[in-house]
């Protein structure tokens, strides 16, 4: 089902102006990956995707926030600098790709998870980075409350998420909405998933689709009513 319907939006983007670089964003359990590898799919895109797997100290950071927090933070920051310079000694900008990351979110964490003496630390590493960051042609923000959030994180079962509590979850949407509030660089697209489920329900996704290839510039706000 899900590849047939990808089949027939890709008939019907012959001729549309497609964005060439779209990043997904928002909270752990919003459903970015999977959003992010859906739209590439459907497109016919690369992906650029975070290897949280691949994340030694994430685990121990959710057990345990304060012990584990800039080593985790130090790693995904490493990991997401190796794979921009990685397309940057390619041809970064002319594929297409989706990626389930912002790369100027990355602060975001460490203001949220740092304490002031790792914040420095974190600040020294990141600046002396020479980060040439491809700028998205569209910004998806997928936001929802905390709560849903925590039921998404538990149905799933991942065994490292299982110590995620509310609160943690409640600060770092804060956090996003803070970030997003000021964000221009890019054109944004800000969708309420709380209701909706553009990966499982195809109504959903078929009409996120037609609304997001109509942006072209500015700051649009998504909030659909759920198909049932």
């Amino acid at each position: 089902m899900v590849d047939a319907l990808s089949k027939t939006i890709n008939l019907e983007l012959n001729g549309a102006s497609m964005p060439r670089f779209i990043a997904v964003e928002g909270p752990i359990g919003v459903g970015k990956t999977s959003l992010a590898k859906r739209l590439a799919e459907t497109f016919s895109y690369e992906t650029l995707l975070e290897r949280t797997a691949d994340n030694p100290f994430l685990s121990r950071f959710y057990q345990d926030r304060q012990a584990a927090a800039l080593p985790t933070q130090l790693h995904f920051l490493l990991q997401r600098a190796a794979q921009i310079e990685a397309l940057r000694q390619g041809d970064m900008f002319q594929p297409q790709r989706i990626a389930d990351f912002l790369m100027d979110k990355d602060p975001l964490f460490a203001r949220v998870t740092l304490d002031a003496d790792e914040l420095k630390i974190y600040q020294a590493v990141y600046q002396q980075l020479s980060l040439n960051k491809p700028l998205p042609d569209l910004v998806i923000y997928l936001q929802a409350p905390a709560t849903v959030l925590m039921e998404r994180i538990s149905a799933r079962g991942v065994a490292s998420e299982r110590n995620i509590d509310l609160a943690y979850l409640t600060e770092l949407n804060e956090a996003y909405m803070e970030f997003f509030h000021y964000y221009e660089a890019a054109p944004l697209l800000i969708i309420n998933v709380a209701d909706i489920d553009p990966i499982n329900n195809e109504d959903d996704y078929r009409n996120l689709v037609d609304y997001l290839l109509s942006i072209k510039t500015g700051r649009h706000y998504y909030n659909p009513q759920a198909h049932l």
